[in-house]
């Protein structure tokens, strides 16, 4: 994981590089999903406020919302989860990933947690 990446309670992860945020879900989501066999993917163009339903992943278990976090402007998709829905379990944080956006306002960044932050949230909700 990245020092830059930042993470939210609902499992999703964002990286900043210049104004391009870079949105997926943690291995912990992916992991709770189960076999993601089909992402539903927004457009390029389309807008988000932060908190936004960007996506939806659905596994044989189970579908789940996935929510931007951070507001934007889609600038890409991964098109590759059209044809191999399965990036997403096997490299959630990596070529799982599932939009890029021009962002609105970096400073949302700032609610968000940090990945040391992140890591002792999923403790807590083990317990």
């Amino acid at each position: 994981m990245s020092s830059k990446m930042r993470f939210t309670s609902d499992h999703e992860w964002v990286e900043l590089e210049g104004n391009i945020a870079t949105i997926g879900i943690t291995e912990h989501a992916a992991e709770e999903l189960g076999d993601v066999i089909y992402v539903e993917l927004p457009a390029v163009g389309d807008t988000f406020a932060q908190g936004d339903n960007l996506a939806v992943a659905e596994s044989v278990k189970a579908a789940a919302d996935i929510f931007a976090p951070i507001g934007g402007t889609v600038t890409e998709v991964n098109d590759a989860l059209e044809d191999e829905p399965g990036l997403v379990n096997e490299d959630p944080m990596g070529n799982g990933w599932i939009v890029r956006i021009d962002v609105d306002d970096v400073t949302e960044l700032d609610d968000l947690m940090d990945e040391e932050e992140y890591e002792e949230y999923l403790k807590e909700e083990e317990q």
